[in-house]
Order: structure tokens, then sequence, then C-alpha cells
């Protein structure tokens, strides 16, 4: 992926020579245009097509971001009540990701919402162990980290 960005961004500045306009117009036109020549020559040359992973990417940013504000708002909840309702519990999330780099992105991205936090991670990178705040059932909790957050970092990480 990060081969088809430099072609691409070579083939930008190449075009700003032959074109001899160096304005951010001409600019854009020729990274147009080298964004096509990759997008043709994808197949030969190595992983999947680098606009496709930064829409993957941007998509997982915003359910994150999502996620984010949904887990403030279920903090904030309980922060308000007049009497402590909520059971925090410990529980161990089994996880399906190859990648050791998806595991330690999918434990930073449930630390980060707020309310849970990854305490640790089994050796074969399987299961974690993961503290919530505010727990209904497990299945619910794992329910959701599987159908959001890690579900995205599986298409970000899927060559």
């Amino acid at each position: 992926m990060a081969i088809q960005i430099v072609i691409n961004l070579f083939l930008a500045i190449f075009w700003l020579f032959v074109s001899d306009s160096y304005t951010m117009n001409a600019f854009v036109l020729g990274y147009l245009f080298a964004l096509l020549l990759v997008f043709l020559m994808r197949k030969l040359l190595p992983g999947r097509f680098y606009v496709i992973t930064l829409y993957k990417v941007i998509k997982l940013v915003f359910i994150f971001l999502l996620e984010l504000i949904k887990a403030n708002l279920d903090v904030l909840r309980v922060i308000l009540q007049p009497r402590i309702k909520n059971e925090s519990a410990f529980f161990v999330y089994e996880t399906d990701l190859e990648h050791p780099w998806q595991v330690a992105l999918l434990s930073n991205l449930i630390t980060l919402t707020p309310g849970t936090v990854v305490i640790g991670v089994n050796d074969d990178m399987k299961r974690l162990y993961i503290h919530c705040l505010n727990f209904s059932t497990k299945e619910e909790v794992v329910a959701g980290i599987k159908g959001s957050l890690e579900k995205a970092v599986r298409e970000v990480g899927e060559s």
C-alpha cells in the first residue's frame, strides 16, 4: 500500500513538471490522473488498492467516534444517578483477530472509550481481560464490541 502512495505522489509531481504549471490545481489534476494510473496498475502492485484501505480507516474513525459518544452518555447517565445502581464487572473477551497489531488497536479503542478498560491480553492474543463500569450481560457487551469495533478493525486489516 505504501508503494502505491509513493507512486501516486511521484506521478503527480511528474505531472507538474510535464505541464510546467506549479499550482495546486495542477497538482490535484496530476494526483487524480496518477490515481487512475495506480488503479489500472493495482494488479501489478502489492496489497489492496490504497484508497479502499483509506476508506476503511476513515470508517473505523467514525465508528469509534460514535462509540465514544455513546459511552460518554452511558457514563454520564451513571454519574448523574442519585444512587449508584450500576454493576461493574470483569470479563474475558474472545477475539478472532489474527494479527497482533489488530489486537493492540482493538485494545486501545476499547480502553479509550469511557467506562471500559482492557486490563490485559492473553499470551496467544486471543483473549482480552476487560473491566466494564456499567455491565448488563456479557453477551450484550461482547455483541456490542464484535459488531462495531472488532468488525471495523478486521476490515482495515483485510488485504
